[in-house]
C-alpha cells in the first residue's frame, strides 16, 4: 500500500452509531482514509453518480454498504451498481447484521465484493476496517 495514498470510503449506514464506531476504527487503526456518508440508498447512488447535493463529490476507491436501509436498501443499490457501467467495477463492502445476507455479494463481479456481519466487538471491527482497505487498494491496481 503506497503510504501517500488517502483512500475513499463511502459508507452507507443510517445507523449514527455503527458510523461513529467505524469512523473510531479507521481513526484508531491509523489508516489513512477520509469518511464519506451518506443515511440511505438513494442517497449513495446520488453521491456515486454525483447527482444533486453530491455533485462535487469525490469519487470513492470503497463502497461499505449496510443492506437494511431506508428509501432504497442495500441489495436495491447493488442491482442499480450492477446495471451502471460506470459503477459497476467498483469495489464493494456488505457489512450487514446477518450471515444470510451474504448471497448480496453474488450480485458482484468476483473479486470485487466483500462481507462482513456486524460486530460489536471493537476489535473485530477494526480488523474488518483493515480488510477494506487493503480490499481498496488491491482493487486500484
Amino acid at each position: 500500500m503506497n503510504p501517500d495514498t488517502v483512500w475513499t470510503i463511502l459508507l452507507v449506514e443510517d445507523n449514527p452509531g455503527d458510523v461513529a464506531l467505524f469512523e473510531e476504527a479507521v481513526e484508531v487503526c491509523r489508516l489513512p482514509v477520509r469518511v464519506h456518508t451518506v443515511d440511505h440508498g438513494l442517497e449513495a447512488l446520488q453521491f456515486l453518480r454525483r447527482q444533486g447535493p453530491f455533485a462535487d463529490a469525490p469519487r470513492p476507491d470503497m463502497v461499505v454498504l449496510d443492506l437494511n436501509l431506508p428509501v432504497m436498501n442495500g441489495r436495491e443499490v447493488l442491482a442499480e451498481m450492477m446495471a451502471d457501467p460506470q459503477l459497476q467495477r467498483m469495489p464493494v463492502a456488505v457489512l450487514s447484521t446477518s450471515a444470510i445476507d451474504q448471497d448480496a455479494c453474488a450480485l458482484c463481479p468476483p473479486g470485487r465484493s466483500l462481507y462482513f456481519s456486524k460486530t460489536d466487538d471493537f476489535l473485530r471491527l477494526q480488523d474488518i476496517v483493515r480488510q477494506i482497505v487493503d480490499h481498496a487498494a488491491a482493487a486500484s491496481r
